[in-house]
């Protein structure tokens, strides 16, 4: 195989793995979210319900949720594997999983603010609903960017976990080069392809911090 072969068949693996990455981040952010706000609500069934799932989502290996997620449904409910893509499996343990991370952040982010803010709203006639994304959600996403950052790097790496349910991404791609031709050149060049997407993202993520950074 020669390199530019390799080189596509590496890109061809990257669509996949970034598929799954903004799949997981368009539905884990306001999942997470509302999540956040079922851990902070005063109904104590709810919860507790929230804090049960971000207990077990944190507490046990994405890799544990990946297999139940696809293998569960069989067991349970007798669903054959055939009408359930490997695919859809990932992304759905990947938005459980991250969206777990995401709504502690929130939830930091919405106790920090303080309670003035919260009164001083009433005070002007605004509703609770108004309140949350009028006032207070801008200010929280402003302190959460860093702590998402990080969360959000993570997962451009942690794609690479999808080969659990046999989805050829980029590094089951790179593995499988490498074994082939005995060489180390695919698995460096898929390195190589994560740096410079984690990269980007940090320079993304760097520039919507400035964008909130009301007082330069």
């Amino acid at each position: 195989m020669s390199f530019s072969d390799m080189l596509l068949q590496l890109l061809l693996g990257l669509i996949t793995s970034l598929e799954l990455f903004l799949l997981t981040l368009l539905f884990a952010l306001p999942f997470g979210l509302l999540i956040a706000l079922c851990r902070m609500a005063r109904n104590w069934p709810l919860r507790n319900l929230a804090r049960i799932y971000i207990s077990i989502m944190r507490g046990t290996p994405l890799m544990l949720q990946l297999i139940i997620v696809y293998f569960g449904p069989y067991y349970l409910f007798k669903m054959s594997l055939r009408d359930y893509p490997a695919f859809l499996a990932v992304v759905i343990a990947f938005v459980l999983n991250y969206a777990a991370y995401f709504a502690e952040i929130y939830r930091g982010g919405i106790s920090s603010i303080p309670i003035g803010q919260y009164e001083a709203a009433e005070v002007l006639g605004y509703s609770r609903c108004q309140t949350f994304f009028k006032i207070i959600l801008p200010q929280v996403v402003k302190r959460i960017l860093p702590p998402i950052t990080n969360e959000v790097i993570t997962l451009v790496k942690d794609t690479s976990l999808a080969q659990v349910l046999a989805v050829t991404e980029m590094f089951t791609l790179a593995k499988q080069i490498a074994n082939a031709q005995s060489s180390l050149t695919a698995l460096l060049v898929a390195g190589i392809f994560y740096y410079v997407l984690n990269f980007l993202v940090a320079m993304l993520m760097e520039r919507i911090e400035q964008t909130f950074n009301y007082y330069r």
